[in-house]
């Protein structure tokens, strides 16, 4: 064991002779799973989020998810709710402002969610969804055993976690490590959370797929026969040698790199875990992002941070909405209600 990793047993998750719901909501789906002491995802269900209609329709679905899980048999051994939500979030006042679902602004979703018949009683624990990611692979994933790590989901958005001293550190309104909103381009286009030059518009999917086309890549037809401008089809041909694609793929990894370099400034951290769809790209991705990591990260308390992908793959949100929710079943004066 090095000296930078710790026994796993210091994951903050201790054990939980119940079995925790979890609900994992961010602007494309709307999870719902049942979770045991050991991390094991035991079932699941999802329904697409309306994102566009209004913040009751949204609320209209998490609840057809509650009702999916509550009719599983083994709903009579839960004993905790934990939710996991695109953010930013208020785990002081149980509310949620994803900029990905427009209806919901400060919306009360803890007290919302305890309205369900199947969670009365519950104490239910909220979570940013960057959060909750690094919540899962610290306990089950590729952070296990680091005392200081970063975890980032890199999908249509960027979004990211803590965990610090052996803990997840969710910050006081529960929002801390949200990197995919830390300006990496001081005069970089402006982004819809209001600042600009922001991390997520450099390196996430869609940014990617989209500085790709204004390249001049041009998307190949998908299965359907409609052109696929994805990230992954952007990877594909960059894997395929086309030096557009490359160039936006090293252009992204580039921006994390940037992100990376000042948190493990900041905080000294270990490791830093990549997660999401465009995390799929492989050596697309990771090779010149710890390229880029090696320049910006020099100083001799930055430059051995190592670069790992996650290992719980959509399972993470769940996972770690149950870890939030057993650690603050455990220690009350954290986010649970």
């Amino acid at each position: 064991m090095s000296p930078q990793q710790s026994d796993a047993t210091t994951s903050g998750v201790e054990p939980s002779a119940g079995l925790v719901a979890a609900l994992d909501i961010g602007g494309t789906k709307i999870a719902g799973g049942l979770v045991d002491a050991a991390g094991e995802l035991l079932f699941q269900v999802q329904r697409p989020t309306p994102a566009r209609e209004s913040g009751e329709a949204v609320l209209k679905t998490v609840h057809e998810v509650l009702d999916l899980l509550a009719a599983d048999p083994r709903w009579a051994g839960v004993d905790a709710l934990g939710i996991g939500s695109a953010g930013p979030v208020d785990i002081s006042r149980g509310t949620v402002s994803p900029i990905n679902i427009p209806g919901w602004r400060d919306y009360p979703l803890v007290r919302q969610t305890a309205a369900h018949p199947a969670a009365a009683g519950l104490p239910i624990v909220l979570g940013g969804d960057g959060v909750a990611m690094a919540a899962a692979e610290h306990w089950r994933g590729a952070a296990r055993g680091y005392d200081n790590a970063l975890c980032l989901v890199v999908s249509t958005g960027v979004g990211a976690g803590l965990v610090l001293n052996g803990a997840v550190h969710p910050g006081r309104t529960g929002n801390a490590g949200h990197l995919g909103h830390i300006s990496v381009d001081l005069d970089g286009d402006p982004c819809p959370c209001g600042s600009r030059g922001c991390l997520e518009g450099l390196a996430s999917g869609t940014a990617i797929a989209r500085r790709a086309q204004r390249d001049g890549w041009r998307p190949g037809p998908a299965a359907d026969g409609t052109a696929d401008a994805s990230a992954g089809a952007v990877a594909a041909a960059a894997l395929a040698g086309d030096r557009i694609a490359v160039a936006a793929f090293d252009r992204a990894a580039q921006a994390l790199a940037a992100g990376i370099a000042a948190t493990a400034t900041l905080v000294e951290i270990d490791v830093a875990v990549i997660g999401g769809g465009v995390s799929r790209a492989g050596e697309v991705l990771f090779a010149p992002l710890r390229r880029h990591l090696a320049d910006y990260a020099p100083l001799p308390f930055t430059a051995g941070v190592r670069v790992l992908p996650a290992q719980l793959g959509t399972d993470a949100g769940l996972v770690g909405a149950a870890a939030l929710a057993i650690a603050g079943r455990r220690d009350a004066a954290g986010a649970a209600w």
